[in-house]
């Protein structure tokens, strides 16, 4: 069984998307095909067949999401130090073309939101600078073409 690595904070968001999917969509759902069965033929009403639709992708759901927690592997980013890049580590980087400066912080897969600054550790450009120290330089294929990054900054927070 191949354990999932994440934040705390990563954990916890989560747990609370689970507890919300238990105890908010499961019964809604569950009254919405109460609901449609009271009206009749089941054969023809779409309300029914939406309403089971919904219960089975919000079943899933649930199963993948109690799946991660059961393999979790949380990772205390705030115990974490070093010069090194690992997981967890929000690194400052310059891409080395355009002066453009950017911060990530590595974090697992289901994470990862690049709008806020959080990539996953199995993205190209986090498998770059992993084992990589400040002052580095990274090299990524991206769909544009090889991307040079220097690492300006290393940090467990």
């Amino acid at each position: 069984m191949e354990k999932v690595p994440m934040t705390a904070e990563g954990y916890q968001a989560l747990d609370e998307e689970l507890k919300r999917l238990k105890t908010v969509e499961r019964p809604a759902v569950i009254a919405q095909i109460a609901e449609a069965r009271s009206h009749g033929d089941l054969s023809e009403n779409a309300e029914y067949h939406a309403a089971k639709e919904r219960q089975g992708w919000i079943e899933g759901q649930i199963a993948d999401i109690e799946d991660k927690l059961a393999r979790a592997q949380v990772i205390d980013v705030s115990k974490l130090s070093g010069a090194q890049v690992k997981f967890g580590a929000t690194v400052s980087v310059v891409d080395e073309d355009t002066e453009e400066e950017a911060r990530y912080q590595i974090v697992g897969e289901h994470e990862a939101d690049v709008k806020r600054g959080k990539i996953s550790i199995a993205s190209p450009i986090a498998r770059a600078m992993i084992g990589k120290e400040t002052g580095d330089v990274v090299e990524v294929n991206t769909p544009g073409g090889v991307k040079a990054y220097e690492i300006l900054k290393v940090d467990y927070i």
